[in-house]
């Protein structure tokens, strides 16, 4: 099959969408170049079979905005030479660049210049990711910029991949081609991380859990869910609230749970924990809550943690946003209004009054999202990087030019 770079300004294995795209191409035969930050205490290279790891020097830390501008443009001249060192070398058919950023397209640069096709694995509209995160109106000339810069990352790529329907439909509002973007929703990959070892019923005779895990950021409203705990500790007297993650709001959800006298229902773990430990204990759970802050950027958007506790066949708090709508529906989840306390509230007691109402939104979300699993959409991914990959003679003829200039 092909040579394939890919390209990522995160850690491996950390990261689950390179996970399941790796994963995926090796298993269509494919020999895998990865490219990514570097761990402390990660090797520099990891050969595992036809996949081979190259980790940059450049730890990524949560800052402000001169730390996030350090971080991408190091990382961007790390990885334009590495791989077009490894490129002399290999003859890449396809690189394939996950944003963010959307510029790191551009470390393909020489690559593309020898005759390999760019792939743009696209999962943020960048002027509204900068305007929400750094509180910008949408005619500020950073955002203005941004769009600038993401027509033309979308005009290099031969490819490009985004995660829902929305975006792409964005993308195509501000002039980008509508065939040359294919859809791949960011789904459980299911058969790789074996989550049908963890599927059953939690326990009856103990306290009603909820869980949140991933990320403690504010975007992700994990302070609104505590805030909602806190008005039902009447109400329902064993609710418990467990998160799992690590991140920036850690010290702020710390305090507030303390503010509002609710430590002993609150638990936050001392960090990430290992992907089979999270799977354990979401099963452990009666229900999740995703209490993401809906804004441009999200309202297009799906949050990996919803197809976590799908798969995982846990009934799903979710605040309302356009792309859940759209793709679900009203029947799929228990919905309630974004940064909307009691309206969190109500919706957690109508998941805890009614064991009925829980099978229910299990049963319609795993109905509705069988096509949305990674099973389906593995192939789909897969159709968009056949798409750009040169002809088998193509492949022949550069892989007799790697060989003659590897021999003596």
């Amino acid at each position: 099959m092909a040579r394939i770079c890919v390209i990522r300004a995160w850690y491996f294995p950390v990261d689950e969408r390179i996970n399941r795209e790796v994963d995926a191409l090796l298993r269509d035969g494919h020999e895998v170049d990865l490219i990514c930050a570097r761990k402390p205490g990660q090797p520099a290279v990891e050969r595992s079979g036809r996949l081979t790891v190259h980790r940059l020097p450049i730890a990524r830390k949560r800052g402000g905005v001169l730390r996030y501008a350090f971080e991408f443009i190091a990382f961007q001249l790390a990885a334009t030479l590495h791989a077009a060192v490894l490129h002399v070398q290999r003859r890449y058919a396809v690189v394939q660049v996950n944003s963010l950023p959307d510029w790191l397209v551009f470390a393909a640069v020489v690559p593309k210049l020898l005759g390999a096709r760019v792939v743009l694995d696209l999962h943020e509209c960048m002027p509204e990711y900068g305007a929400t995160k750094y509180h910008l109106g949408p005619r500020h000339p950073l955002v203005a910029a941004l769009g600038l810069v993401e027509r033309a990352c979308v005009g290099f790529a031969d490819q490009v991949i985004t995660c829902t329907d929305q975006m792409k439909e964005l993308f195509v509002e501000r002039g980008a081609p509508a065939d040359k973007i294919a859809v791949v929703l960011n789904s459980f990959d299911e058969e790789r991380l074996g989550s049908e070892r963890y599927h059953g019923v939690p326990p009856s005779d103990g306290p009603f859990t909820l869980v949140c895990h991933g990320t403690l950021d504010p975007n992700f409203g994990i302070d609104l869910v505590i805030r909602a705990v806190a008005l039902l500790k009447d109400r329902i007297p064993d609710l418990q609230l467990r998160i799992y993650g690590d991140g920036p709001q850690r010290p702020e959800l710390e305090a507030l749970r303390s503010r509002l006298g609710v430590s002993d229902r609150v638990t936050l773990s001392k960090g990430f924990i290992p992907i089979d430990e999270l799977l354990a204990r979401i099963a452990e759970a009666h229900a999740g809550v995703v209490a993401i802050r809906r804004d441009s950027f999200r309202d297009r958007t799906h949050c990996n943690k919803m197809y976590d506790l799908m798969a995982m066949r846990r009934p799903v708090i979710i605040s309302r946003t356009r792309a859940v709508q759209e793709y679900f529906g009203e029947e799929c989840f228990a919905l309630f209004r974004s940064e909307d306390v009691e309206d969190l509230a109500s919706a957690i007691v109508r998941v805890h009054d009614d064991p009925t109402l829980r099978e229910e939104l299990v049963r319609r979300a795993t109905e509705v999202s069988e096509p949305y699993r990674w099973v389906h959409q593995r192939e789909e991914y897969l159709a968009a990087i056949r798409s750009v990959l040169p002809a088998p003679r193509e492949v022949a003829a550069a892989s007799s030019i790697v060989a003659a200039a590897e021999e003596p």
